[in-house]
């Protein structure tokens, strides 16, 4: 009987610990998963960025260019609704990408402010959401 209960604690005590070694490796990959999906949507947002400054420093095919950046966006969008609290950055992304979108004509002209929020974003600032919500907001979502 004493050898039985030795085991259950023993047996019990492993179990107790092979939890917290799972939990702890469970919320390490968490973190890691959460890091990876940030630096795809840096990347994503970088690309974007520098299809704008290609497509402002050759002044060719705007619809190829145009395209990529939408799809650079959508990437982007993607990635950060993977990340938990990035609520209002995932909003301000969002509006860009539908403003994009829905309103090519009016976003052509803005494409030199928002290549720089973009490249504001790519180095960590986060004036350059600050700058892509004044862009969205400036939008006529009235218009054409």
């Amino acid at each position: 009987m004493k050898a039985k209960m030795i085991t259950a604690i023993f047996v019990a005590i492993a179990s107790i610990i092979a939890i917290f070694v799972f939990a702890g490796l469970y919320f390490d990959q968490l973190q890691k998963n959460r890091l990876e999906y940030i630096g795809h949507f840096e990347s994503s947002i970088s690309d974007a960025a520098e299809e704008i400054d290609k497509y402002l420093g050759t002044d060719a095919d705007y619809e190829l260019h145009y395209n990529m950046i939408i799809s650079h966006l959508g990437a982007a969008r993607n990635m950060i609704f993977l990340v938990d609290d990035y609520t209002e950055k995932q909003k301000v992304i969002n509006e860009i990408h539908f403003c994009f979108i829905k309103y090519p004509e009016q976003m052509k002209d803005k494409l030199p402010e928002v290549s720089e929020a973009f490249h504001n974003i790519a180095d960590h600032l986060d004036k350059g959401y600050d700058e892509l919500k004044l862009i969205t907001e400036s939008v006529d979502k009235l218009g054409s």
